[in-house]
């Protein structure tokens, strides 16, 4: 393929240079910061910058590092497409292309600082250039998966006043067809080969792109990304995270979870829309020197995926459970993975059985972690810990994580309550800082001096905690649904993944005689929409009526001995 494709505030004064980022102290000259001092702003045991720029204080200082012969030349991006193209990028170049991706936002496109850009790509290293770029630039980057429809793109550049939009093929027909309606929009940018008409072409602008460019000074607390998330009711919520909260809170992520070190190569399957993305595949690998590893795969297939790990180098996977479930009915014994030594999973309950087989059959343990759009990761199993099946892990620093009542009260080991997150007299910078353009939401996160998930779980004696998918939360939220009268929510057995969530559903009479195959898609993306993508029903069961009973509490233990009677 061708080219290309807070914990306190601070008292020191800090000063821009080419080199890095340096601050006077007493009249000395300290050295940039180091990873262990990321580390130490992560834990709050140092405090926060005024100023910090992940391209420029963490990216450019592995540049001079290869410059000067400290560490070695290896790649910081390695992308295939399973075709015979390959992309291989050391720190250097990455700087390099980058900086031209930064004068092609800023020159031809007519970005400025503070703008936002939604980009919608699928797994290229353009979206790596881009990304970094903003960075660069002081732009606001705003990822979405090449899965949003025309009506959620117009959406988010609606409700986000996006400036441009960079895009791929796949989504460029949608954004033209809404584009009318999105007066804030002035520039679209499309990374594809080939021209397509009323958008700038990415790839004609990088070629003839300078590569100088100075990186903007950006402030710890500005806006460097917008993550759409979903909630209970109503539209995604815009979920704005720092330079500092990206870029220097997934610092000890990338050692106590990913347990990364430069050497390693971190294959990371999230899509490009999810945080998981700038978790594995930016923040926490690049901050240890590591390599983002990138496989095209545009539908997964077990095949391909096995054939990967056998060919290239990886030492680290990251994949959702799902995909692990379909990899253990495969016999691994097979197959030799060439360094693979570190798997990781979240995103959804890991099921023991899934977890056991995979052990039994590579040697290799897998570690669950759980996390939010908002805060990053809050719960993990790390190496060197116990796991225990079917658990979520321990909670991890800086975090403090609690199960709590309705009323903020710590609840007891074994009381199911929601996770929440305590806090001190501060909100730590490694929160979201906000959702945009809707205090009244950010607002709602806190309950008394704790942040609220929104999920639930218990904790055991030793500080475990494990997932609750409470059914009441599944109703609530397919009773929106205009299609749904009535449903009640059960466990039902599942070969694959043991047991799923079921929802039998009586109809409003206006969509009885819809398409059910449709209907039930319909209703699972709402339900994944409205409260959280692991939690949608698996298994959907249209009824005519649901069994009579005084509460729903005794209606699902109905169905559900009639769903585990049927195995």
């Amino acid at each position: 393929m061708k080219v290309l494709l807070h914990c306190q505030r601070l008292r020191f004064i800090w000063l821009a240079k080419p080199a890095g980022r340096h601050f006077r102290r007493d009249l000395r000259l300290w050295a940039p910061l180091t990873l262990d001092d990321f580390e130490a702003i992560n834990r709050c045991e140092k405090p926060l910058p005024k100023n910090f720029n992940f391209a420029a204080d963490v990216l450019d200082q592995w540049s001079l590092k290869e410059k000067s012969g400290e560490r070695p030349a290896n790649p910081a991006l390695w992308w295939v497409d399973g075709k015979g193209d390959e992309v291989k990028w050391n720190f250097q170049e990455l700087g390099s292309l980058s900086r031209k991706a930064a004068n092609v936002l800023t020159k031809p496109c007519g970005l400025q600082r503070g703008d936002r850009v939604a980009v919608i790509l699928p797994r290229i290293p353009e979206w790596w250039l881009i990304n970094v770029a903003c960075m660069r630039t002081g732009l606001v980057f705003m990822p979405g998966t090449i899965q949003l429809t025309r009506k959620d793109i117009l959406y988010r550049l609606q409700a986000s006043k996006a400036k441009c939009i960079v895009a791929s093929e796949e989504v460029a027909p949608a954004v033209d067809s809404i584009v009318s309606e999105c007066p804030n929009l002035k520039t679209k940018l499309l990374v594809s080969p080939h021209r397509w008409d009323g958008w700038l072409s990415f790839q004609e602008l990088l070629q003839s792109a300078s590569e100088e460019h100075s990186c903007v000074e950006t402030g710890s607390q500005e806006p460097m990304a917008i993550y759409f998330t979903s909630g209970t009711t109503g539209s995604p919520k815009m979920a704005q995270h720092s330079q500092s909260s990206l870029g220097i809170g997934y610092a000890l992520c990338g050692r106590y979870w990913l347990d990364l070190t430069s050497s390693d190569i971190m294959w990371n399957m999230s899509d490009t829309g999810w945080i998981k993305a700038a978790i594995g595949s930016v923040f926490s690998t690049w901050l240890r020197g590591a390599c983002v590893f990138v496989h095209r795969m545009a539908q997964f297939d077990t095949d391909t995926f096995l054939d990967t790990l056998t060919t290239y180098p990886i030492t680290t996977l990251c994949s959702a459970p799902t995909v692990y479930r379909m990899l253990v009915q495969k016999d691994l014994k097979r197959y030799q993975f060439k360094r693979l030594r570190h798997c990781l999973t979240g995103g959804e309950p890991l099921n023991p059985e899934v977890l056991e087989q995979w052990k039994m059959q590579t040697g290799l343990e897998l570690y669950e972690g759980y996390g939010q759009t908002e805060v990053g990761i809050i719960c993990a199993n790390r190496k060197g810990e116990e796991i225990k099946p079917g658990s979520m892990g321990k909670g991890v620093e800086p975090y403090d994580v609690q199960i709590i009542d309705e009323n903020g009260n710590i609840l007891p080991p074994g009381k199911e309550g929601e996770i929440a997150l305590r806090l001190e007299s501060d909100r730590p910078f490694c929160f979201f800082s906000e959702y945009v353009d809707n205090p009244e939401k950010t607002d709602a996160t806190i309950r008394r001096n704790f942040y609220v998930t929104g999920d639930r779980g218990v904790m055991d004696d030793d500080g475990y905690f494990w997932y609750r998918i409470g059914p009441f939360e599944v109703e609530s939220a397919l009773i929106e649904h205009p299609a749904v009268v009535e449903s009640a929510v059960v466990s039902s057995p599942d070969p694959i993944r043991g047991e799923v969530v079921k929802a039998f559903i009586v109809l409003a009479a206006p969509f009885k005689s819809s398409n059910r195959e449709k209907l039930t898609a319909e209703l699972q993306e709402h339900v994944k929409n409205s409260t959280a993508p692991y939690k949608y029903p698996r298994k959907v069961e249209f009824v005519q009526e649901l069994p009579k009973t005084i509460t729903g509490k005794i209606k699902r233990n109905v169905l559900r001995d009639q769903e585990w009677g049927r195995m």
